[in-house]
């Protein structure tokens, strides 16, 4: 698989030896090239590297950082003081060097929801044949799941749950924030989009008129492609009749099986149980109360199959602080995964 990458900018005011750095990289991906939906092929990552990295040749165990889709993929360091949180951990020894990856795996309407799709691209082969082979082959990197872990917040804490449990050979570790898509809310699906916008579309703008609609189109077009079905690209699930709304039986039954964490934790349970630490977490006081309804099914449909694992609902609420001193990666995430990271080679 051919790929090309190019480094883009580093800050000057990082390039002192001892200093940390964020860089970024640009990849042409193959995996997303033949997307229906104009989704980009030209994807992003940006890329910490710890105090000391440039003057020596010591290994690093790697962290994948899913960013929520409704910022950038950068944010953390342009926005949230990631770089300076990480050393601060880092020389107070709370967490070994490590390494930490953000990449872009938005399509035009926002969530990938990391899964190959007919429509929007190929987001698993993305990351597990494109990013993270790219990664190990270009940085001083520990490359085995021992030493890799992943996290994400909103559909990035989903992403983080759905890499580990298809793929625990290459990630060891996970930690999803606040995750969505875990499983049924109070509300059905069906009941979020706006059927009379989507059944009437002549383009793929017209998904983005309301929030709602513009994510479960997202999540359609990851979980009912159809690359012969313009502009939307998908089977939609259910459909207007005079005012009332139809079901298809089919294709939710598909759906839900596909995109629901609850709905695979059977078929990946062994996979899920092999992981070296597995937690997510969820504010008890989200205003969308379904994401706290699934959570706390998710973690008794962890405790059925006997998969070891942490959740912890925390006094908090939708846009609870992520980053920041007093912040959840810095107080939860990071300790995490100085847990369960590996940090010396094999």
């Amino acid at each position: 698989m051919a790929l090309a990458f190019a480094v883009l900018w580093t800050a000057p005011a990082l390039l002192a030896s001892t200093s940390s750095q964020v860089v970024l990289r640009e990849l042409r991906s193959e995996s997303v090239a033949h997307s229906k939906v104009g989704t980009s092929p030209i994807r992003r990552l940006a890329i910490y590297l710890p105090p000391g990295y440039d003057t020596g040749t010591r290994l690093y165990p790697v962290i994948y950082f899913l960013s929520s889709p409704f910022g950038h993929y950068s944010d953390c360091f342009d926005k949230a003081g990631a770089k300076a949180l990480f050393d601060t951990a880092i020389v107070h020894g709370r967490i070994d060097g490590f390494i930490l990856v953000s990449a872009d795996m938005n399509t035009p309407l926002g969530c990938s929801w990391y899964v190959n799709s007919s429509a929007t691209g190929d987001w698993d082969d993305l990351m597990v044949k494109e990013i993270v082979p790219y990664i190990d082959a270009n940085f001083r990197t520990i490359p085995n799941r021992d030493s890799r872990g992943i996290t994400g917040e909103f559909m990035g804490g989903y992403g983080a749950i759905r890499y580990g449990m298809v793929h625990p050979d290459v990630f060891g570790s996970v930690y999803a924030m606040h995750p969505v898509g875990t499983g049924s809310g109070v509300q059905i699906m069906e009941s979020r989009p706006n059927w009379d916008v989507l059944g009437s579309a002549t383009s793929l703008d017209d998904a983005k008129k309301d929030g709602f609609t513009q994510i479960f189109t997202a999540i359609f077009q990851a979980h009912l492609p159809d690359p012969d079905k313009p502009p939307l690209y998908v089977d939609l699930p259910a459909r207007k009749e005079g005012g009332k709304l139809i079901i298809d039986t089919q294709l939710t039954n598909r759906l839900r099986n596909s995109f629901f964490i609850e709905s695979l934790v059977p078929q990946y349970a062994e996979n899920l149980k092999s992981l070296r630490g597995f937690k997510f977490d969820w504010p008890r006081s989200d205003t969308n109360e379904d994401h706290i309804y699934s959570n706390q099914a998710l973690t008794h449909k962890l405790n059925e199959f006997g998969i070891p694992h942490e959740s912890e609902e925390y006094n908090g609420t939708w846009t609870s602080e992520t980053w920041g001193e007093d912040g959840r990666f810095n107080n939860d995430v990071i300790p995490f995964f100085h847990r369960y990271l590996v940090v010396t080679p094999n």
